[in-house]
Parts: C-alpha cells; structure tokens; sequence
C-alpha cells in the first residue's frame, strides 16, 4: 500500500503518524490494547493486514501488548535497528512499510520471541 506521507497524514491520527509511520514508540503502559485478551485478531492500522492472534498474545510485564509469534508468516518484515544506542530487530507491516513495534530473543515457549507492538499500530477485531 504505497500513500504519499500527506496522504498517511489525513488517513491517521497524529500519534498514529508519529508512531506507524515514523517509528515512534507509544508510552509504556498507555496502549488501549495492552490488557486486551479476548478472542480475535490484531491488525495492521495502516493497511488491515492480519499480524497477530490472540491465541499468541502474553503479559510479558513490559507496558505493551506482546506476543510470540506472528499469525500469518510473511506478513511481518524485520529490520536491523541501531538508533538509541542499542541493537534491536525492527518489526514492520509486509504490506504498508508501518513500523508495529521490535522483537526480541526473551518470549516464551515454543518461539521464545517477544513481538512487543505499539497498541497504536494495531486494530483489534474480536471473534
């Protein structure tokens, strides 16, 4: 989904922009969705694509809504994040480029991956 960013500027909300579409990070704690663990699924904000279940999301303690695996391989994108002093793994939408949050190597069984998501970058569709 190619939009010019005067475009993603109409089509989102200003948090929204800042974070999907120039990689910030919400406040710790502050997501709609982090205490959110009813049956459904997480999409992406910008573009409706299905990234997560909630049959793989955690309270992994951190202040956003995390999860341990994806829910439609290929749909998630993976950068190398160098930006505030440290080494991370971006994760982005396939699809729209949005930033969704980072991943890292501390989750549970059976991936032992964390996907910590910015509420904001994400819808919730229950079942």
């Amino acid at each position: 989904m190619k939009l010019s960013d005067e475009q993603w500027r109409e089509k989102l909300t200003d948090e929204e922009y800042r974070v999907c579409r120039k990689a910030g990070t919400e406040l710790p704690y502050s997501g709609q969705l982090l205490n959110v663990f009813e049956p459904g699924v997480y999409e992406c904000k910008c573009c409706g694509s299905q990234l997560f279940s909630s049959l793989h999301k955690f309270d992994a303690g951190c202040g956003w809504p995390s999860f341990f695996d994806e829910a439609v391989p290929g749909n998630i994108d993976y950068r190398e994040d160098l930006s505030h002093g440290m080494e991370r793994v971006e994760i982005v939408c396939h699809n729209c480029d949005a930033h969704l949050g980072h991943v890292f190597e501390d989750g549970p069984r059976p991936t032992g991956k964390r996907y910590c998501v910015n509420s904001v970058s994400i819808s919730f569709t229950p079942e």
